[in-house]
């Protein structure tokens, strides 16, 4: 089947057509996802604004309905807290994926590289789908490894469109890779603390 953006087909089907094939064929949809029109808006809405919000709803539901377990103690955290600190991480995500591509396009020329804010932003966030798919099994404490090994496919992702949609030697590319992914690795640490900041004060309700 034909990939088609997002914005330009069904709002749920684009959606779940590009996830799909940018997590299973990955490749072959790179050159395409290069190749189409797009702008800060139209990749942002529908797809990102969707996705992101995959794990912090996940979150927010799983430790309403499960709990969270720390040291072997459940805590249920109170609701207002819980929805504070999913928005509050939704928002950091999308903000996120706005510093990363900033940092792939400034530092594609060091690398031999193309500089193209809006092809960095795909890279940015369409490499981001598997960690926000992932993030579904949040809901499961228990399964959140899962989770974490599909934020590691997205670093491969990530791997492959580098050279297509930035130009990048391809000798280049694992070491423009590593680069981006310890930005990305700092800007994580710093969500976490901000959410962890917020959360601390919702571990009140033991079970």
């Amino acid at each position: 089947m034909t990939d088609v953006p997002p914005n330009l087909a069904g709002p749920a089907s684009g959606i779940v057509e590009r996830a799909k094939n940018i997590l299973l064929k990955p490749k072959e949809t790179w050159p395409v996802i290069a190749a189409e029109p797009a702008t800060t808006q139209s990749i942002y809405i529908p797809y990102v604004v969707l996705l992101a919000a995959i794990g912090p709803l996940a979150s927010l539901i799983g430790g309403q309905v499960f709990g969270i377990t720390v040291f072997g103690v459940t805590y249920h955290p109170p609701l207002a807290g819980a929805l504070v600190s999913a928005i509050v991480s939704y928002g950091l995500s999308l903000a996120t994926i706005f510093i990363l591509a900033l940092v792939i396009d400034g530092i594609a020329p060091n690398f031999g590289g193309e500089k193209n804010q809006v092809q960095a932003l795909k890279v940015a966030a369409y490499s981001a789908t598997a960690g926000w798919v992932g993030g579904i099994f949040g809901i499961l404490p228990a399964l959140a490894v899962i989770g974490l090994l599909f934020a590691l496919y997205g670093l491969y992702l990530l791997y492959l469109g580098l050279p297509v949609l930035m130009k990048v030697p391809q000798d280049k590319a694992l070491v423009y890779t590593v680069v981006v992914v310890v930005v990305y690795i700092v800007l994580f640490l710093i969500v976490g603390a901000v959410i962890g900041a917020l959360a601390a004060p919702s571990l009140v309700t033991i079970r």
